[in-house]
């Protein structure tokens, strides 16, 4: 019996947990690992005793068309990444890796192209986590190295979406 390489194991788990998402437009799932040990999960879902998209059965964003990747402020929701550094002490993150995996609600398609939101980007950098792996399709994933997130801030060129 072939074993599951241990990146794809994480990023499973991730897809699991973001079965777990309240958004209508994408579920995301992130899981923190250090040294073999899964620190936090998160996945995407508004703050603790605020109602969810899927229970008000809207999307603000949908209902204004608004692209991916931009005017965030209006999202009801706390991102994947966001709920696991929430959930984690930071000793634990520091040197950790984070696999996130994101799901189109539509038709159940990975998100193409899928990266963390410069809001994540910012809390991923101080939480100290050294490397994010995103999953692109059922084997294949990128691995980023978040110092190179670091030197090359997308924020000082008015970059806007991911």
């Amino acid at each position: 019996m072939e074993r599951r390489d241990k990146v794809n194991y994480y990023l499973d788990l991730a897809q699991v947990v973001a079965q777990r998402g309240t958004c209508l437009r994408r579920k995301y799932g992130a899981v923190i690992v250090k040294n073999d040990e899964v620190i936090s999960t998160g996945y995407v879902g508004a703050p603790r005793g605020r109602k969810n998209c899927s229970d008000l059965g809207v999307c603000i964003r949908n209902k204004l068309n608004i692209p991916r990747g931009e005017r965030y402020e209006l999202c009801r929701s706390v991102h994947a990444e966001a709920n696991a550094i929430i959930s984690a002490p930071r000793d634990k993150m520091l040197g950790s890796s984070l696999y996130l995996v994101g799901v189109n609600v539509a038709d159940g398609s990975y998100v193409a192209q899928a990266n963390s939101c410069s809001m994540c980007k910012r809390m991923i950098i101080n939480a100290g986590i050294q490397f994010v792996y995103v999953r692109d399709t059922q084997d294949a994933y990128r691995k980023v190295d978040v110092a190179d997130w670091v030197e090359h801030d997308e924020s000082l060129e008015g970059v806007l979406g991911y």
